[in-house]
């Protein structure tokens, strides 16, 4: 992995922060030092998913207006995705960052495609692909929160972990909770497994880089296996099934 002009080159992602249970394989080194060259995309990006994250858990409201304890779940998730937006725009603007369209990956919806169509799938699907989308976000972050060079971007993602993890855990939650444990890990292994494919292939370059651009590689891939959580371990939130394995 070659160095950012000025700044050595970061060490290829440590293991233990870069598994986390739900994803079926980390990220990848190239990908890391592309965030790390262009902060500034993968920040104003990172603001757009935000907001969109809110949008999300709007949507589900929405669509399923009768289930008094989802919208108990997704209301705070959704408040707080706006708070992470602001403070991704005050940084932003702290370092003279102005919040701008950019051409999005793939990555958002090559897994909403993946959404059947006909209950109880849809509201399974829904559920696994938010969560995979905020897993995917949280290993991001760590590795970003570990290897940035920027004092003030550490921060900001070391940050953001709990929550990122608290709200893949309330995702999985909202699924078991509705579609039985079974069902749901049947389903999050494959999505998991979809979710890297998603991903795979070396990134484009730096001037694409992404929160979500391609950073999982073809030879990883075939050597990934499902997530990594025990299906016959009870879970009630919180980092696992989506802690750092180590």
């Amino acid at each position: 992995m070659s160095a950012v002009p000025g700044t050595a080159a970061p060490a290829a992602p440590d293991s233990s922060i870069a598994r986390v249970k739900w994803l079926a394989c980390p990220s990848s080194a190239q990908w890391l030092e592309q965030a790390i060259a262009r902060p500034d995309l993968v920040l104003i990006d990172h603001a757009h998913c935000e907001r969109k994250a809110a949008g999300v858990a709007l949507q589900l409201m929405f669509r399923y207006p009768g289930d008094a304890a989802l919208a108990a779940v997704l209301s705070p998730i959704a408040r707080e995705e706006l708070e992470h937006f602001e403070q991704v725009v005050a940084l932003m603007e702290r370092r003279n960052l102005a919040l701008r369209p950019l051409p999005p990956p793939s990555y958002g919806a090559s897994l909403t495609a993946q959404v059947r169509r006909g209950e109880p799938g849809r509201m399974l699907d829904s559920f696994l692909v938010a969560g995979l989308i905020e897993a995917r976000s949280h290993e991001r972050m760590a590795l970003l929160a570990a290897h940035s060079p920027a004092p003030d971007l550490r921060d900001l993602y070391a940050a953001l972990l709990a929550s990122e993890a608290r709200h893949f855990g309330a995702y999985w939650l909202l699924a078991e909770q509705r579609c039985g444990r079974p069902a749901t890990v049947q389903r999050l292994h494959q999505l998991a497994t979809l979710e890297a494919q998603a991903l795979a292939g070396e990134p484009a370059g730096a001037e694409q880089v992404r929160m979500h651009s391609v950073g999982v590689t073809v030879a990883a891939l075939a050597t990934c296996g499902p997530p990594l959580f025990d299906p016959g371990e009870p879970w009630r939130g919180g980092l696992d099934p989506g802690e750092a394995a180590g």
